[in-house]
């Protein structure tokens, strides 16, 4: 064989051998966006299934606690902004106005002990309970998705090769957030 063609070959090999290392680095971009475009679904199911049980719970406690109506308000409020939100950051900030809503709601269900005792409380207390931890676990799922895809994007090569890959924002709580949930931790006591 000729040194020419030997040349060639090698060329043409390394030339494939470098297509194929872009092509899995360009898919490993795209399963990751995928992944959080996913964990945004998750997210996002799971805050319309707790928006859908907010007017059942509304109802419920205007029958016990009908002078309650500024915090029965502020939950219908909390909701129409929930069911507006469409970016990460907007929906972050109607989730924060959705959670303390539902902790005035909770604190009134505290002054009123046949409200507490009621079935139908107790059970949307208990579905919000599991939707809110449902919640959480999506966050954790999307944040992860979020800061590899993000992490990914900047590091060398793929932040000189693949440019239509965007930085995706994280769904923060903030620290004031994480101050009021442990205010509103219940205390147990024995």
């Amino acid at each position: 064989m000729p040194t020419w063609a030997i040349v060639l070959l090698i060329i043409v090999g390394v030339v494939l051998l470098f297509a194929v290392i872009i092509a899995g680095m360009y898919n490993s971009l795209v399963k990751l966006n995928t992944r959080v475009d996913e964990a945004w679904s998750d997210i996002t199911v799971q805050l319309k299934r707790r928006a859908d049980l907010i007017p059942n719970l509304v109802e419920t406690v205007k029958g016990y606690a009908k002078h309650e109506s500024e915090a029965i308000k502020q939950v219908s409020e909390a909701r129409a902004k929930m069911m507006g939100a469409r970016s990460v950051a907007s929906t972050a900030e109607a989730d924060r106005s959705m959670l303390g809503a539902l902790s005035r709601i909770m604190a009134v269900s505290e002054s009123y002990p046949d409200l507490k005792a009621d079935k139908n409380f107790q059970q949307l207390s208990s579905e919000l309970t599991d939707t809110e931890d449902k919640v959480q676990a999506s966050r954790r799922f999307y944040n992860a998705g979020v800061k590899d895809l993000n992490t990914k994007i900047s590091i060398f090569p793929y932040n000189i090769l693949f440019h239509s890959f965007k930085k995706r924002d994280f769904y923060n709580v903030e620290e004031s957030e994480y101050k009021a949930m442990d205010k509103a931790a219940p205390k147990v006591e024995f």
